[in-house]
């Protein structure tokens, strides 16, 4: 299975330490974490990001720029606005998040 890339974004260093963490304890997941919008769109432009994930404590304005950002630059990347909840929360919104984006790639195949 192809290692999923992940660029965490957030305000709140305890919770963005968390997610890193969590993210990261999936063997097939790999995350860094920012919490400066400036350092993750520098990280972003030179590395193929499958995942990013918003985390607490940003501007609206901000995410809104960061993900038109995102899209912009990789048109595949997912992006997921996570703001709270347990682990098993934030993993299933991920992987809800790719079974959705398979689905429509598998839809997108030419029928038989």
């Amino acid at each position: 299975m192809k290692t999923l890339e992940f660029l965490l974004l957030g305000k709140n260093e305890a919770i963005l330490a968390i997610l890193l963490r969590l993210v990261n304890a999936d063997e097939n997941w790999n995350a860094v974490a920012f919490s400066h919008e400036n350092e993750a769109q520098e990280y972003f432009r030179n590395h193929k990001i499958d995942i990013v994930l918003l985390s607490s404590g940003i501007e609206d304005r901000v995410e809104k720029n960061f993900t038109t950002f995102c899209l912009e630059q990789q048109p595949d990347v997912e992006v997921i606005e996570h703001f709270g909840g347990g682990s098993g929360l934030l993993k299933s919104e991920i992987l809800h998040r790719l079974y959705l984006k398979e689905k429509k790639s598998n839809n997108n195949l030419p029928h038989k």
